[in-house]
């Protein structure tokens, strides 16, 4: 479902009976939006189903589900989004930022369609969003998880990871039956023992669990891209790739770019080879500042071819986590 009732984008509305609206800028491809969510959906955390995205939350002490789906002039918000004043406008602007609501499809697609390849990208997916996370330390430990194997893969290493650590949802159901687990509860948890993975990436948990206990403002957005990504590769485990791919999800940089994804290499592949990762840094450089957006639209592409060649057949392990 591509639709574009809502020609700019704006903040939320709230509409009668608790629902919100989130207006989006035109064209806005949801099916696309809905396809990434549902591939990585974290087992007990997030469902994606029906045209609808449902996830579990939290305030404080507070527990509870938000669901999204689109409607006519956006985006419809239904769910616990907070008991206070600072926990709604708050929530809805990281709903905004998830859904990517207010970038302006038009001016990014006349840019990176001066890209021969990404042209026909463009003009096949014209509404093609950056999805965002709802939680950045959540997102940062999912990307870690994605390291070296499979979108699937990663979303069942997630989903064991909640069933371990995660905290109960007091009145679960419908498959959300569980919180993600929070930093204090990782900084000194055994991950590589629960999921049975190597010992260095539950290691990199540990290290950026405890590295956010620090420094509070590890993942928030507004940094830049590069004082960013600096910061986190400081920390064990954690290299261009995943700091790059944290950037473009939790921190809402529009400029990044996953360093050598296989995923990319693929997708540009003319028929002569795939690129090196150094000439793929340098054909993105005609990309900037949407790199990221560029990435989605070769991602997209590349799942799509995937899934032609072999109809069920998992994404290879490209680290898209």
């Amino acid at each position: 479902m591509v639709f574009g009732e809502t020609e700019a984008g704006g903040g939320a509305v709230t509409e009668a009976g608790g629902r919100h609206l989130l207006p989006v800028r035109a064209p806005y491809d949801w099916d696309a939006m809905a396809a990434f969510l549902a591939g990585r959906a974290i087992p007990g955390v997030e469902r994606v189903e029906a045209g609808r995205y449902r996830r579990t939350v939290r305030f404080g002490t507070r527990q509870g589900t938000v669901t999204v789906r689109p409607g006519p002039g956006g985006l419809i918000v239904e769910g616990d989004l907070g008991e206070d004043d600072r926990d709604l406008p708050r929530s809805l602007a990281t709903l905004i930022a998830i859904f990517d609501t207010q970038a302006d499809p038009e001016a990014i697609a006349r840019h990176l369609s001066r890209d021969p390849v990404l042209a026909p990208l463009v003009a096949a997916r014209p509404g093609l969003r950056v999805p965002g996370a709802w939680d950045g330390f959540e997102m940062a430990v999912r990307a870690i998880l994605g390291q070296q194997v499979s979108v699937a893969a990663a979303t069942r290493l997630a989903g064991r990871l909640v069933a371990a650590f995660g905290t109960p949802l007091a009145a679960g159901g419908d498959g959300l039956t569980h919180l993600f687990p929070e930093p204090e509860r990782l900084a000194e948890a055994d991950v590589s023992a629960a999921l049975a993975m190597p010992r260095a990436r539950g290691r990199a948990i540990q290290a950026l669990a405890a590295a956010l206990l620090r420094e509070p403002d590890l993942l928030a957005p507004g940094q830049g891209l590069e004082p960013a990504v600096a910061r986190l590769t400081a920390l064990p485990g954690i290299g261009a790739w995943t700091a790059q791919y944290i950037a473009m999800r939790a921190l809402r940089e529009p400029d990044a770019l996953p360093p050598g994804d296989i995923g990319l290499l693929r997708a540009l592949d003319s028929g002569r080879g795939r690129p090196s990762p150094a000439e793929l840094l340098a054909r993105a450089e005609s990309w900037r500042p949407w790199r990221s957006y560029a990435v989605m639209h070769l991602w997209t592409a590349d799942a799509a071819a995937i899934a032609e060649q072999a109809p069920g057949c998992e994404a290879g392990a490209d680290g898209r986590g």
